[in-house]
């Protein structure tokens, strides 16, 4: 599906985006390990997330819809069933990387999972090797790539040096250190902490040392169950992200997003957003902060001029799914912004680094890519033209913006990849242009 989205007039009045999807994934998954009901109230419907309902189900969780909430009957932590087919991630790379964790213990029971075109070509081998080290065994096509198939056993604590800053590869081993004596997951700057936190709130024992400037270490230790009685899903901060950058880029605009997460550890982009000189305000978590729940507040944006910046390597995994937007800001900042340390981006639903530095290219934009980043130089404008979506949600909202700030308007070729995260955008627009 092809969508058009031509220069927009101001764009006014107060909304409240679609729900989270990384808190959604993770009470989907949670709930189902707990051992009495829980209670989800404002779960995200859209593609990734209904493909985490179906796989908790196959497992053996019962997922009850009741009005503006769910409830999930779980299986408990050690008694999910081997289901007969393969479970179907769909696109979903956050449930492709957190399930295994809870896979990884069902001793003598195995799992195979599997996804869309693109989730074959994500690698799980940053998965696997942690696995393998606590006692699990995941075999994958080529030895890294999905299908791939988790063999349940007994596991073993670790204390394990994460690579490269991964929220989703941290959770998975916390996830699995559920059942050993402690596992440790050390992490070389801080990632988004929704597993800690829900894991926290559960009643599991989780520790955390360390500070936000050098990164934590996040224990967890034996649990007999989990009690998660309630969670309520805020506003999802990633999706908020493309009205707020609407808003700053198109003249007159003045927005007002109702209760969005502002978890520290997900605000990256307001930060960088700030230093670019955007009016951007909220009341948003102060850095370091460690709590059992999700804080949310209002965001209110306006239309301002902005400077370009540079986003460096510790930065990138607390505003790593925004970081597109970083690019299309260039385009209308003064001077040059710059990213790296973002190589991450490669291994997205797309190459995104490859796919954004053509897309913004195509439309006029002044980009080059780099190794594990890009550079952008503003021109105060962005003409417009076509941008293919490539199958990749966060594209296809890019290119939407993008066309809502451009001269000439932007052709969306496959816009309907944004169903994945952020269903209804569009309608969203149009109500707050009209």
């Amino acid at each position: 599906m092809n969508a058009r989205f031509e220069p927009s007039g101001p764009l006014r009045g107060a909304i409240r985006v679609s729900a989270d999807k990384s808190i959604s994934h993770r009470a989907a998954i949670v709930g189902a390990m707990a051992s009495e009901p829980v209670r989800v109230r404002n779960y995200l419907d859209a593609a990734d997330t209904r493909s985490t309902l179906c796989a908790v189900q196959q497992l053996g969780a019962i997922v009850e819809p009741r009005g503006d909430e769910l409830l999930i009957r779980g299986c408990g932590l050690r008694n999910a069933l081997s289901p007969a087919n393969p479970i179907d991630v769909g696109n979903a790379g956050t449930l492709m990387r957190l399930l295994p964790g809870w896979l990884s213990f069902q001793q003598g029971l195995s799992f195979m999972l599997d996804g869309d075109e693109s989730i074959r070509r994500r690698p799980v081998d940053r998965i696997a090797e942690p696995l393998r080290l606590m006692g699990a065994r995941i075999e994958a096509r080529e030895g890294r790539f999905p299908p791939f198939t988790v063999h349940g056993a007994a596991l073993a604590g670790i204390a394990y040096d994460l690579p490269v800053a991964s929220a989703q590869v941290k959770s998975c081993v916390l996830l699995a250190g559920l059942v050993t004596d402690s596992t440790t997951v050390i992490e070389p700057v801080p990632s988004r902490d929704h597993t800690e936190r829900m894991l926290a709130a559960a009643g599991a024992p989780v520790r955390r040392e360390g500070s936000a400037d050098a990164g934590y270490r996040t224990t967890v230790g034996n649990t007999d169950e989990l009690e998660l009685a309630q969670v309520e899903v805020p506003g999802d901060l990633s999706s908020a992200a493309f009205l707020i950058a609407a808003g700053v880029l198109v003249p007159g605009s003045r927005l007002l997003l109702e209760r969005v997460g502002v978890n520290w550890t997900r605000a990256g982009f307001l930060r960088i957003l700030e230093r670019m000189g955007a009016i951007v305000l909220s009341d948003a978590e102060p850095p370091g902060t460690f709590a059992p729940h999700e804080p949310v507040a209002d965001i209110d944006v306006r239309n301002a001029p902005i400077v370009g910046t540079t986003v460096e390597a510790d930065e990138v995994p607390l505003a790593i799914d925004e970081l597109p937007l970083v690019a299309l800001l260039g385009c209308f900042a003064e001077g040059d912004t710059l990213v790296r340390g973002a190589g991450e981006l490669r291994v997205k639903e797309s190459d995104r680094i490859a796919s954004v530095v053509d897309g913004l290219r195509g439309l006029g934009a002044r980009i080059e890519a780099l190794p594990d980043g890009f550079v952008v130089t503003g021109t105060g404008r962005l003409e417009g033209g076509v941008l293919d979506a490539h199958g990749d949600h966060r594209l296809a909202l890019l290119g939407a913006v993008a066309g809502l700030a451009s001269e000439r308007g932007v052709e969306v070729v496959g816009m309907e990849a944004a169903e994945v995260s952020y269903p209804g955008f569009a309608e969203d627009v149009s109500g707050l242009a009209s």
